[in-house]
């Protein structure tokens, strides 16, 4: 999963999603090629997410050859879903992971066989989607809504901060962040609200790019 690919066209608006994280107690944070002040750092975020909004999808397509598709399908796999789960998706606002998750629970009440006390669990479901952009969040719930979802009351969505969550303790029995804890600004802050929300035995399973090794790929 160590796949950077950047198109020319939409780099520009691109390039700082791919940036490394710099120390965690610095005062200044890396946005791009570029440190800026932490501060600075969630506004810059922003206005970047909301610009590609409803690209957003295009914009993986090329930063990962496409292949961030079997790598969600891979998260959700290890995540192992289960009807009547309380989940966490954090920066997931198109709602990509949480429509994975409930296409899994679905497919276990069909094994089932429309088993009554499977039935019961979905109703229970609680699949929270919580992103920090309204843009991001609104794309979701129309994605939603195409795909006959738009009234699913096991799928939540929540304008919320990663580092700052509502959610009350040891609520969660999971908590993804897909492409996400690489564009806040104090990953030790989102690594403890992750802790605080998650069960004893939750599951934590984030899904992030890193640096290519591969000569012509680096260069790439």
């Amino acid at each position: 999963m160590a796949l950077k690919l950047v198109s020319r066209k939409l780099g520009s608006k691109f390039l700082p999603m791919l940036s490394s994280t710099s120390p965690l107690h610095s005062h200044a944070t890396s946005f791009g090629f570029k440190h800026v002040r932490e501060e600075e750092k969630s506004q810059l975020v922003g206005n970047v997410f909301s610009s590609v909004a409803s690209n957003y999808d295009l914009m993986n397509d090329l930063m990962s050859g496409g292949l961030h598709r079997l790598w969600k399908d891979r998260l959700v796999s290890m995540l192992n879903p289960f009807p009547g789960m309380k989940h966490l998706d954090v920066a997931g606002g198109t709602g990509d992971v949480a429509f994975r998750i409930l296409d899994g629970i679905s497919s276990i009440k069909r094994r089932a066989n429309q088993d009554p006390i499977n039935d019961h669990l979905q109703e229970e479901t609680q699949i929270h989607v919580c992103d920090i952009n309204p843009n991001m969040l609104n794309v979701g719930r129309k994605r939603a809504i195409e795909r006959g979802l738009g009234e699913d009351k096991s799928l939540i969505w929540v304008e919320g901060d990663a580092e700052a969550l509502s959610f009350e303790d040891n609520t969660m029995d999971g908590y993804t962040i897909a492409f996400g804890i690489r564009n806040v600004t104090h990953i030790e802050k989102v690594l403890a609200e992750a802790y605080r929300v998650l069960k004893h035995g939750g599951r934590f399973l984030c899904l992030e790019l890193s640096h290519v090794e591969v000569p012509v790929f680096k260069e790439l």
